[in-house]
């Protein structure tokens, strides 16, 4: 139930790793001027969060409007820094949208269409694109426990997603952003060609 007067869905982006096959943490990589750990933290403001909780690890930054907290276990993988984050947020978030920083081309409104689902009654709501679930994916707080025991490794809330695909409401966000994310520098470049989300701008 969303309670009134309180954050109803906090943002938590997952900015650890350290972008091996880039040469560089993503974290700190510039997408057309601008840090992707500062897209992702507007992403989630713009969509809605508040507050933010970025987790770091393998490079140490300052955030502008965002709570970093730092995964000492980074190089683990994916499951220990979710963990991390789950545990940052602040007892009054109901619900968080979960992103991952290597994604420049999710747009607001799909993280606002996630908090809608939310406040519809959704438990989870994961936004697909061609109908096949990718992120970012809304976790109501009933469930921050079993999706922080259930990551491992280089895996975040997948496992507890398909462990209970009657949970999941899916959020067609074909219109509004793409996916796609950046693991190597032919990806940065490709990327950096696209067009911007629909319905966002600057």
């Amino acid at each position: 139930m969303i309670v009134p007067g309180r954050p109803a869905c906090a943002g938590l982006l997952l900015a650890a790793g350290r972008g091996a096959r880039l040469g560089t943490p993503k974290a700190a990589l510039e997408f057309k001027g601008e840090r992707l750990v500062d897209l992702g933290t507007r992403l989630l403001h713009e969509g809605g969060c508040h507050p933010v909780v970025v987790v770091l690890g393998a490079v140490t930054l300052q955030v502008r409007g965002a709570v970093t907290v730092r995964n000492p276990d980074w190089a683990t993988g994916m499951g220990s820094s979710l963990r991390v984050g789950l545990d940052a947020l602040p007892p009054s978030a109901q619900a968080v949208v979960i992103a991952l920083v290597d994604q420049p081309l999710i747009g607001a409104e799909t993280v606002r269409r996630l908090i809608e689902a939310r406040k519809g009654g959704a438990a989870v709501a994961v936004a697909t694109y061609g109908g096949a679930t990718r992120n970012p994916v809304l976790i109501g707080r009933e469930h921050f426990g079993e999706v922080g025991r259930l990551a491992a490794g280089d895996v975040g809330a997948r496992p507890f997603l398909r462990a209970h695909p009657g949970l999941v409401t899916p959020v067609p966000c074909d219109d509004v952003g793409d996916p796609s994310d950046i693991d190597t520098l032919d990806d940065l470049a490709r990327l950096s060609g696209a067009a911007p989300p629909a319905g966002d701008h600057g």
